[in-house]
């Protein structure tokens, strides 16, 4: 099976930790919780950015 990653049409934001989720198939709300948890404890803004530039380049699941 050729597995993709790309932004879920489940999305809170832009479907970024929804479509890691899927990807690796495990519940988006454990990895919602665990990027927030990480972007607070490693000085906040970081994982801001990485979640931008996520948010444009990956890209949207197919209809």
């Amino acid at each position: 099976m050729d597995k993709k990653l790309t932004k879920s049409n489940d999305k809170v934001i832009s479907g970024v930790c929804s479509g890691i989720a899927e990807y690796f198939d495990i519940d988006p709300t454990l990895v919602r919780v665990g990027y927030a948890a990480l972007s607070v404890f490693s000085a906040g803004f970081p994982g801001l950015i990485l979640y931008i530039i996520l948010a444009i380049i990956m890209p949207n699941k197919p209809a």
